[in-house]
């Protein structure tokens, strides 16, 4: 594939001045979407499509939300129909909010809905192609021939869009590729991007442009290299459509928030993104406010203070390699990224102080706890610590007051850049130096390649912070300097959701393209530092970037789902949620299941009735559960693998 990824880096016009990426503005219904429209929000009903009140109420509750878009799943040809008995009950109730109609496997479905509603979400791996994780050798002509069946499969929904000026959504899950593309381009977002791709020559062979796209995923990494790709191949072929952002069963509470952030937010950070839908394990309502949190923040974003262009990007942001740095102590190499914790705004420290932040002192036992949220490193600011400290942590302090105190094991120096060039009076082992852009100057870089103690700590107060501090890797990159880098970024006085928002998105973006040796979060005013650092290893986590918990990808449910997705994910997390590790797949339904969590260790279907299939990775392992011993059974799955850790 590496022939098919572009050597041009710059995927948007800009990595440094921000604007919204252009695209053609498409109609739905009332709510025009791309162009100089803002960024939409939208979410999607978890009720049965035929229980019309139901159905109804939820919109209503979506809608007074703050919802732009309401999406209702229509898996067969009786919920496509009920669309319009929905639609007309929230019309005579005055709501003109758009419909969408979600299709998978049904194009007699979709074409009923398409004559109903404002929108039909069509998913290329479902609506046309089969998905049995068989390999497949094709040629080139037998691989033409299955693009000719889906064209005529797919052209007579293009035409009754095209007839109803009813938009479409063609949406690539990464987890739902059919057997066709894995087969030729393999579980890859090259093969996301040309399954879009293909239905999409499709329409406009059909003089029909009235579309949006997505490239979804539960991997933050995939999803975004997707969409990236994906413009650029646009761009190729004179296309400019509208996006939709979303990362795949993201899970529920902080995990499903950070996960979405970290997607969703890296490709926002480079303007990328026409709407956005926040796929959380709760209801649906729930989603909105975050969503709207994340668009809100770019409004003015493009009068951020100037940052010098890049001339040459060594990133390349279609696939994930991670920069290369030299290890010090426990930082940079093959180490994984650590994490700060701040105790500078405080009086006294105890060893009390450290609870927070993962280490648990116990005065019978005369001993610490460590949990696997400790973190790393602990900036105490001016103050000293007058009591034994835990052997996995390090203290790092001012540099004048480390200069009163050398003989402390574990206790480092922080410099500012002219204090580290103008003295020699250095730790032997380990020092910090805070650097902002302006102070990246060539002797500077210099002297911190030469120095093998040298950890660099970059800090930036712009409103683009991100793309700033992503010029100072570039520049670091470009002048083969390989000191590590910590990245830290201040907050102050915000709500926890957008703490945790904002925070994941300035880090993740980062990450996600293998930038950073380790996170440091000063935050005022934004929650309790356990807070702060609980957030830290879970923007971590999932970056994919150190893996310090059980990861669940659970889907947000629909009117698909087969079981109280809500209860359940929490009945699985409370008995697993100490397998650090371990990757669950918990889904509703077959739609998007076993291709969702194929990279989860194990999984959790729902596939009738009170049913469920367990899962190890790809390969069904029981089938027809009875709902009541599912859980139970998975437990049990785990540990007839040898991943089960008693507590």
């Amino acid at each position: 594939m590496s022939n098919y990824l572009p050597s041009n880096h710059y995927y948007v016009k800009s990595l440094t001045q921000f604007n919204r990426v252009p695209s053609r503005e498409v109609t739905i219904g009332e709510v025009p979407l791309g162009g100089t429209n803002p960024i939409r929000i939208q979410s999607m009903t978890t009720t049965d499509t035929m229980d019309t009140e139901k159905t109804v109420a939820q919109s209503i509750r979506m809608i007074e939300a703050g919802c732009e878009y309401v999406r209702i799943t229509a898996p067969s040809k009786k919920e496509a129909e009920n669309l319009r008995a929905i639609k007309e009950a929230l019309r005579a109730k005055g709501h003109k909010t758009p419909l969408v109609a979600d299709i998978h496997f049904t194009p007699n479905a979709a074409e009923i809905a398409a004559r109903i509603i404002e929108k039909v979400r069509v998913n290329p791996g479902n609506y046309a192609d089969k998905k049995k994780f068989e390999n497949i050798d094709y040629t080139d002509e037998t691989y033409q021939k299955e693009l000719e069946r889906i064209e005529e499969r797919f052209t007579p929904l293009v035409k009754i869009c095209k007839e109803e000026n009813v938009a479409m959504r063609i949406g690539t899950n990464h987890g739902s590729l059919s057997d066709r593309i894995l087969s030729r381009y393999g579980d890859t977002p090259v093969g996301m991007v040309e399954s879009a791709l293909e239905f999409l020559r499709i329409c406009e062979k059909h003089d029909f442009k009235n579309i949006v796209l997505s490239m979804k995923a539960s991997n933050t990494q995939v999803m975004v290299q997707a969409y990236r790709l994906l413009l650029i191949k646009m761009a190729e072929e004179g296309m400019n459509y509208p996006l939709h952002l979303g990362v795949t069963e993201a899970g529920d509470g902080e995990d499903g928030r950070i996960k979405s952030a970290v997607g969703i937010g890296t490709l926002l950070e480079d303007g990328i993104g026409d709407t956005i839908r926040v796929s959380l394990t709760e209801e649906p309502e729930a989603e909105i406010p975050v969503a709207k949190a994340l668009a809100e923040r770019y409004e003015k974003r493009k009068n951020h203070k100037p940052i010098p262009p890049i001339s040459i990007n060594p990133i390349n942001p279609y696939e994930y390699k991670r920069r290369a740095s030299r290890e010090v102590v426990n930082i940079g190499g093959k180490h994984h990224p650590i994490v700060f914790g701040d105790l500078s705004g405080r009086e006294k420290i105890t060893a009390a102080s450290l609870f927070p932040f993962g280490y648990n002192y116990s005065v019978s036992l005369d001993k610490y706890t460590i949990s696997d949220l400790a973190c790393d490193y602990i900036f105490i600011g001016n103050n000293t610590v007058d009591f034994e400290i835990p052997g996995t942590l390090g203290l790092v302090t001012s540099a004048k007051n480390w200069q009163k105190q050398t003989d402390k094991p574990r206790l480092y120096p922080l410099f500012s850049v002219d204090d580290y060039l103008e003295t020699d009076f250095h730790s032997p082992q380990l020092n910090f130096i805070n650097a902002r852009i302006e102070e990246l100057s060539e002797l500077f870089m210099e002297t911190l390649e030469n120095d093998p103690t040298a950890v660099l700590v970059i800090e930036t107060d712009n409103e683009h912070g991100m793309a700033e501090q992503r010029r100072m890797f570039i520049e670091l990159i470009n002048n083969e300097c390989s000191t590590p880098v910590i990245i830290k970024r201040s907050y102050n006085d915000l709500t926890d959701d957008k703490f945790q928002l904002y925070s994941a998105t300035d880090f993740g973006a980062l990450l996600i393209d293998g930038l950073g040796d380790g996170i440091w979060i000063d935050a005022n005013n934004c929650g309790s530092k356990q807070f702060m650092n609980s957030t830290a290893f879970g923007i971590l986590q999932a970056t994919r970037t150190r893996i310090s918990k059980t990861e669940y990808i659970s889907c947000p449910s629909c009117g698909r789902t087969l079981f109280d997705l809500q209860e359940t994910t929490a009945k699985i997390r409370a008995k697993t949620n100490h397998l650090k590790g371990v990757k669950i797949g918990i889904m509703g339904c077959i739609v998007n299941g076993p291709g969702e969590m194929a990279d989860a260790d194990y999984g959790y279907v729902g596939t009738g009735p009170g049913k469920i299939t367990l899962y190890k990775e790809k390969e069904v392992v029981r089938k027809n559960v009875p709902e009541l011993e599912a859980v139970d059974a998975l437990i049990d799955l785990i540990k007839q693998h040898g991943d089960w850790v008693e507590i």
